[in-house]
């Protein structure tokens, strides 16, 4: 079986101000790269991510743009793939904290490496790459998470109003297992579908998160139009804030029509992620609903 791991681009400045990437050093290896780790059993790629770099940094980042994947043969004839995103600190304040950091016996140091030095500090070339992809993005992105609902009480076997149909208990499951997913991206605010089913799908993160949601009814199956939802998605990307839009299936190609993108007809609990700078869409990312 393949390995499969995910790290993160961390991009910031150093104590000098200097434009610079977080790298940590493996002691095992002797080399400097990019904070990355083998995906737990059963856990997403993106909740990995940010674990991993939370653990052999110390900082809490949220996710930006994704890159693109890594793979290359390991031991015993595997192949292993890492799945990169650039990587934004939370909080500013923190970024100094990381001199000295250890992280047991797998990480000894981590430093933030300025960006004109930084190729030359990697030890693999496929790691340049990566970073020289980094930096080629535009920066101050944000995130729209475009989710359609988990899965939900069978239509045919529900009698009362379509817009009271609640998630089934695999549903129920999905919209638990989307909370750290969602909190990966640094989502801020909650605009959903007033339809149960959609509601339940986003209320364990909003709860999470201490969020309120905006329940929005051009984006109920009942209420949604072409224009009404080109609406409520330029308003959204007006706010620049890294947001979750909840919806349904029959209302997907409205929203991803706004945003110029493709329909991915996206399972029960899937999601794709828009990444954006000021309303223009910078790159753009389909991911599964977690397990």
């Amino acid at each position: 079986m393949d390995v499969e791991s995910a790290g993160a681009v961390v991009l910031g400045r150093d104590a000098e101000g200097t434009r610079a990437v977080l790298l940590v050093h493996r002691p095992k290896y002797d080399d400097w790269s990019f904070p990355k780790g083998k995906l737990d059993p059963g856990e997403h790629r993106t909740t990995a991510a940010v674990r991993e770099v939370a653990e052999e940094t110390g900082l809490a980042v949220r996710l930006g743009p994704p890159l693109a994947p890594q793979r290359y043969p390991v031991a015993g004839g595997r192949m292993k793939t890492v799945h990169y995103w650039v990587g934004r600190v939370l909080d500013s304040s923190s970024a100094s904290l990381v001199e000295g950091y250890t992280y047991g016996t797998e990480i000894d140091r981590v430093a933030w490496v300025p960006l004109a030095e930084a190729p030359a500090r990697l030890s693999y070339p496929h790691d340049a790459e990566t970073l020289a992809e980094a930096r080629a993005l535009p920066r101050g992105t944000a995130p729209l998470v475009v989710l359609r609902h988990g899965q939900a009480h069978p239509r045919k076997q529900w009698r009362e109003d379509d817009r009271l149909r609640p998630l089934a208990p695999a549903g129920r499951a999905e919209a638990l297992a989307l909370v750290p997913v969602l909190a990966a991206y640094g989502v801020s605010a909650v605009v959903t579908s007033p339809s149960t089913r959609c509601v339940e799908t986003v209320l364990p993160f909003a709860g999470a998160a201490g969020l309120t949601l905006r329940e929005e009814p051009a984006l109920s199956e009942e209420d949604a139009t072409p224009r009404a939802v080109r609406r409520v998605v330029a308003d959204l990307l007006d706010r620049r804030a890294p947001t979750l839009l909840c919806t349904h299936r029959p209302v997907l190609p409205h929203v991803l029509a706004a945003l110029g993108l493709p329909d991915p007809s996206l399972d029960p609990a899937a999601f794709l992620v828009a990444h954006h700078r000021r309303g223009v869409l910078v790159a753009s990312e389909v991911l599964a609903p977690p397990s």
